[in-house]
């Protein structure tokens, strides 16, 4: 069976729905299935996006990719001064 990547506005829609089916009477285990995902999603998801909003995910997803895109670019610089500090060793 293949992985679905659910977008983070989804994730936070499908809690939200869980909330409502559980205030509707169902238990959590029936709501959970009735939202497609496992358990083990569900809780994982609860952890991850438990009090947030669509557009604050939507923010926290894009800081991510941004601290991952400058995390690179400092090893990136880091492995050019060692480079340059090697080769002034060397002079």
């Amino acid at each position: 069976m293949g992985t679905k990547w659910h977008k983070p506005e989804d994730v936070v829609a499908k809690l939200r729905q869980v909330d409502v089916l559980v205030s509707q009477g169902q238990s959590v285990a029936e709501a959970i299935r009735a939202i497609g995902v496992t358990e083990v999603t569900y809780y994982r998801w609860r952890k991850e996006y438990g009090g947030l909003k669509s557009d604050q995910v939507r923010r926290m997803k894009d800081l991510e990719v941004e601290n991952q895109r400058l995390r690179k670019a400092i090893a990136d610089l880091t492995l050019d001064k060692l480079i340059l500090q090697e080769a002034a060793r060397g002079n």
